[in-house]
């Protein structure tokens, strides 16, 4: 089986707390950095309304979504507060050395 995986970020570039708009693989995806120095990738388009997350904020493993408050944990997609009723699509990661790394396939 092939890798598919494509770097996207260094992990030095995203503090703890905070995440980065990255484009791969045709999709607008947001890398996350929670505690405990793990790296999430999600897609950067709330379910409700299309808008963009990368314009909200991160709260521990919540995004939350600047235009009507849906939030969403960036381990799962799941959602976690109305109004969005559908999950985000979350993607595999993984950090060789320096380099987040992201299958979209």
């Amino acid at each position: 089986m092939a890798d598919d995986f494509i770097t996207v970020a260094r992990a030095s570039g995203i503090p703890v707390g905070q995440f980065q708009a990255v484009q791969a693989g045709g999709k607008r995806l947001l890398i996350c950095h929670v505690d405990g120095d793990r790296f999430y990738a999600v897609d950067d388009t709330c379910t409700h309304d299309d808008g963009p997350l990368g314009d909200g904020w991160l709260e521990g493993t919540a995004i939350e979504c600047p235009r009507h408050g849906a939030r969403f944990d960036v381990t799962t997609g799941t959602v976690l507060c109305l109004p969005a009723a559908v999950p985000i699509r979350s993607y595999p990661v993984k950090v060789e050395g320096e380099e987040i790394k992201v299958d979209v396939s």
